[in-house]
């Protein structure tokens, strides 16, 4: 029997180092090509390492919490092992909500499969307390350590399910909510659990008596109030001591960078967006975009998007001998994750529909809520937007991201007294803000492309042009 040893390799974007933050495996256990072994965190993300090895795990060479160079051996790994436990026959569903469903209900506390690294792939994940097994929807086609894909394993026959009591017919959809389990797919559920809701209190409104997004968004609202009221005790501790590592070291430095090397100048203009709020009601009641989240967020989007095409430099990139202007949009969402505060970009924003951008904006929200973003994701951004009404702020003074000269706050949108046409109304008025990197943008470029997005915002309609 011969052994390995499974040495951090280079997760992408020069990254030098990385902590290791947890082992799913322990010595003695047996592992697949493909199993994800350990949870590290880079100085952008958190990254899972599938084995490109198969046999029993040996040593784990360093311990969690310590940060090591990428080369560094981690663990070791015997060849010639018992092979790995089968995974449980998976049953045949009906379609596919009640297998995403089934999933998350018999696993609701287990992790999802996160992103993986280039090269590798995802699978079923090991842990040093219980076995984890894979299930429909929350992994993708495993791929061997060196890209090449393996086959999944062949699906084992299934005894047919026992037919239920003729005393319980299957419900009727029904919109209230039913004694059986909660039905809703699984980014319903880690929504729900992001927010902080009970989901078995959420009342469903989807078609087949299932929760929808809004209904957890709505429960959400509803509950805000009540928990703000709660205030926590102070800690027994008189301090906490939390080390500068990883993404905040990341954030700490990039934030630095930027404020202390481009000179910013910011700008601000309040805007009604009545009509962006009625635009976002129609699309959220439009099969189009049906179970696709709808914000004004998206608005924004495509509107900062409309803007770059008639200013051009506000979408450009500073170097010490030329000004690099981009005639395309990686547009950049800063996302407040609880490691940190991170920025991915939606690549080729402006060759995107209007529901192609929101399925992106979604996808691109939820993998950084999870805190699966690839270093990819966050390198290459042209021009970022920054949601700050979530919130409840009205404006602030956005820092640029690093390596770009614009970027634009979307405050809070709520109803205020407005003069239209000579008479005061109530109206959604928010305010946005921006900053930009001086060396590249003047002043008069500056207001002009504030002001073309404040005019999709007001009216957009003008996105049919």
């Amino acid at each position: 029997m011969s052994e390995s040893k499974f040495l951090l390799p280079d997760v992408g974007e020069g990254l030098t180092e990385a902590e290791i933050v947890s082992w799913k495996v322990a010595p003695g256990e047996q592992v697949a090509v493909n199993q994800v072994i350990v949870e590290i965190e880079t100085a952008k993300s958190l990254v899972e390492l599938p084995s490109p090895f198969e046999g029993t795990v040996g040593e784990l060479l360093v311990s969690e919490g310590e940060t090591v160079e990428v080369g560094t051996p981690i663990f070791t790994v015997t060849a010639g092992g018992e092979a790995a436990a089968a995974p449980e026959p998976e049953p045949a569903p009906e379609e596919q909500l009640v297998a995403d469903v089934a999933a998350t209900v018999s696993h609701e506390e287990e992790p999802k499969a996160g992103a993986v690294l280039v090269g590798y792939g995802s699978a079923g994940h090991g842990s040093t307390r219980r076995r984890r097994v894979t299930h429909p929807g929350t992994a993708s086609i495993p791929v061997s350590f060196t890209g090449s894909i393996a086959q999944p394993a062949a699906a084992q026959p299934v005894a047919p399910a026992a037919p239920a009591p003729a005393a319980a017919p299957a419900p009727a959809a029904s919109p209230s909510r039913s004694a059986g389990p909660v039905v809703a797919k699984p980014p319903i559920r880690k929504l729900a659990k992001d927010l902080g809701v009970d989901i078995t209190t959420v009342t469903p409104t989807g078609p087949i008596g299932d929760v929808t997004r809004d209904d957890v968004l709505r429960e959400a609202t509803q509950a805000t109030v009540f928990r703000n009221i709660q205030t926590p005790e102070w800690p027994d501790d008189r301090e906490d001591r939390i080390p500068v590592k990883g993404v905040r070291k990341a954030i700490a430095n990039a934030m630095t960078t930027s404020a202390f090397s481009a000179p910013h100048v910011s700008l601000f203009v309040d805007v009604d967006a009545t009509r962006t709020m009625e635009f976002v009601k129609r699309l959220k009641n439009s099969a189009d975009f049906a179970g696709v989240k709808v914000s004004p967020l998206l608005i924004m989007a495509k509107a900062i998007m409309w803007a770059v095409r008639r200013n051009p430099t506000v979408n450009s990139t500073w170097t010490d001998e030329e000004i690099i202007v981009h005639h395309y949009v990686n547009l950049g969402i800063a996302a407040a994750t609880p490691r940190g505060l991170i920025v991915p970009n939606v690549k080729e924003a402006q060759a995107m529909t209007l529901l192609e951008l929101a399925k992106a904006l979604e996808e691109l929200t939820l993998t950084a809520r999870d805190g699966k973003t690839q270093p990819a994701a966050m390198s290459g951004g042209t021009i970022t937007v920054t949601n700050i009404g979530v919130f409840g702020m009205d404006t602030g003074t956005p820092i640029l991201n690093p390596g770009e000269v614009g970027i634009v706050a979307l405050g809070t949108i709520k109803q205020k007294p407005w003069v239209v046409d000579g008479e005061v109304r109530p109206r959604y008025v928010t305010t946005l803000g921006a900053s930009f990197d001086h060396r590249v943008v003047d002043g008069d470029v500056a207001s002009r492309f504030l002001a073309d997005v404040a005019s999709i915002i007001e009216e957009p309609a003008l996105l049919l042009d």
